[in-house]
């Protein structure tokens, strides 16, 4: 069933199981489907590498109920389980693997007071995830609420192949994955992380959130945003010896979104969500501030605020900091037609690799012609039924290979210099789009059941509109060539400013410039009167203009 590496690593992390753990088959008797002969063959490989592992078909009560299905629990009180409706194979394999480590009893690397936060959870709490085995957005979801049910027994994760179980995820509404049932009800769709689910299912939690961080002392430097350049310019800050803090709505940011990257010197592959992990464990090596699942909703400058720049994220705290570093990245851009919003993971969605196998055998609607939109659409048209390609422009922008291998393809229509208009839908779902044929200014209506938006990304920079920093009229953050914007000790990176090119190894350069501009505003200025004495009581030195060492260049190069 398993490759030899994978089986040679999970037998090897097997070896961390503390406790007995039983795999608990529910299959139907006599059945030869693949998914259910896999599922028995899966288990029954799983046991066999561990004498701490035994597999056997549930009994009575014990069985799941979907069929073909496994239950993971503990063998001496039955008090942690989790299911895998379906295989939790591709991405979600990980997910197996941990979900055997938390019920053996190997101790989860999250954070000591988020562990006791999910123990002390009251009420039933039921929670069903669809998800798909292509999709890099999935595991994040399905672990946390694995570790979820493992901690507290209260609260119960089935996580459910879509591809294995059709008829219920269309009967259900699912069109994107990953999509979370909360007691029946619909909870969310799209990443979402431990904190995230925690703070909604545990009343109060945002407001004690709120009030822990608006007690904290005030940064030095103050980074917004998770992903390569965020990430980075925390790490040289930290590097420094200077308080820093790091607030990130999402650990890794769009790194998250990409399947395979192959062009970071020194790493000839990888994949995205692998590459966030690791740039987050690469932060947690210094003494960085982390500030997980929290947006900035607004900037006050230090000149507004009296020394201080001030950062107020979405749970009402309020963070202050002698600079301040933006690298917030970008989001997908929207086509902003009617129905959009309101058929958004109905039907409407962005991600191809995620959401691709939920609409096998349909029709579908890529929409932009770059190099994105070639590439979602030559994937899908392996799965999918048809695939139309909606270009606004009167040429296809994307490179020629992919051109002409789009082309070649029989299942896919090209449209070009078509405006799309609106989103058509029945109130659950999608049915279709129109657009306008920009020539003719006719238009058109299209029978679908997907549509795939790839157009674009726009800088994540709203909660600086009302700041005083300067944004072009895209929205990206004017720096220079050291990454200062026009306001002092402000600096940015990555996506979100005028850097011309939006790439992994270009956001991890311009982070660590934006955090060697910041240390070197530091020790070109004073630091506020109120925090100077504290400053020097915590053994940080404040250097003043005036003491400023001879060659700025050498402090500020680090190894």
């Amino acid at each position: 069933m398993l490759d030899q590496n994978l089986a040679n690593q999970l037998r090897q992390l097997l070896g961390n199981l503390q406790r007995p753990v039983e795999l608990l088959t529910t299959v139907e008797p006599g059945a030869t489907d693949k998914v259910s002969q896999d599922t028995l063959a899966l288990c029954a490989e799983i046991a066999e590498m561990s004498d701490l592992v035994t597999a056997r078909e549930a009994e009575g009560d014990e069985r799941a109920e979907r069929s073909p299905s496994f239950t993971i629990r503990a063998a001496e009180d039955h008090a942690s389980a989790v299911t895998f409706a379906g295989l939790p194979m591709g991405h979600e394999f990980t997910s197996l693997v941990l979900a055997l480590l938390n019920i053996g009893g190997h101790p989860s690397k999250a954070a000591v007071d988020t562990l006791e936060q999910i123990k002390d959870i009251e009420g039933e709490h039921r929670f069903e995830t669809f998800f798909s085995q292509s999709c890099q957005n999935c595991p994040d979801v399905v672990q946390a609420l694995d570790l979820m049910a493992t901690l507290n027994p209260n609260i119960t994760h089935v996580a459910i192949d879509g591809s294995a179980f059709p008829d219920e995820a269309d009967e259900r509404g699912v069109m994107a994955v990953p999509t979370v049932f909360h007691n029946g009800e619909d909870f969310g769709s799209g990443r979402m992380t431990l904190e995230e689910i925690i703070e909604r299912v545990d009343t109060g939690a945002a407001e004690k959130a709120a009030a822990r961080l608006a007690e904290a002392d005030p940064y030095e430097v103050l980074v917004l945003g998770g992903g390569p350049a965020g990430s980075t310019a925390a790490i040289y800050a930290a590097r420094k010896g200077i308080r820093t803090g790091l607030v990130a709505e999402r650990m890794g940011g769009q790194v998250n979104d990409t399947m395979s990257i192959e062009n970071v010197t020194g790493t000839s592959h990888t994949e995205g969500p692998k590459l966030a992990a690791e740039m987050e464990r690469h932060v947690n090596d210094y003494e960085v501030d982390l500030v997980k699942s929290q947006q900035a909703v607004g900037v006050t400058t230090a000149e507004q605020e009296g020394g201080y720049h001030s950062v107020e994220l979405a749970s009402g705290a309020t963070l202050r900091t002698r600079s301040l570093v933006v690298a917030t990245g970008a989001s997908w851009r929207t086509m902003g037609v009617p129905g959009e919003e309101e058929y958004r993971n109905k039907g409407v969605t962005f991600c191809p690799h995620c959401d691709g196998p939920l609409f096998k055998g349909k029709r579908v609607a890529v929409i932009g012609g770059g190099n994105s939109g070639v590439e979602a659409a030559i994937d899908l048209a392996g799965i999918v039924g048809h695939v139309t390609v909606l270009e606004f422009m009167d040429s296809m922008r994307a490179d020629q290979v992919l051109q002409d291998k789009l082309r070649s393809l029989p299942n896919v229509d090209i449209v070009l210099g078509a405006a799309t208009q609106e989103v058509l839908g029945d109130g659950s779902r999608v049915t279709g789009l129109t657009y306008q044929d920009r020539a003719t200014e006719e238009v058109h209506e299209l029978e679908l059941e997907g549509i795939f938006v790839q157009i674009g990304l726009v800088p994540n920079s709203a909660f600086l509109q009302e700041s005083g920093v300067e944004l072009t009229p895209r929205g990206e953050v004017v720096i220079d060539e050291r990454g200062a914007t026009n306001v002092p000790g402000i600096f940015a990176a990555g996506d979100v400013s005028t850097t011309p090119y939006k790439q992994i190894v270009v956001a991890f350069g311009s982070g660590s410039t934006a955090s060697l501009s910041a240390f070197d505003h530091l020790i070109r200025t004073s630091a506020p009167a109120d925090q100077s004495a504290a400053d020097t009581a915590a053994g940080t030195k404040v250097v003043d203009a005036e003491d400023e060492p001879t060659d700025v260049a050498d402090t500020v190069t680090s190894k």
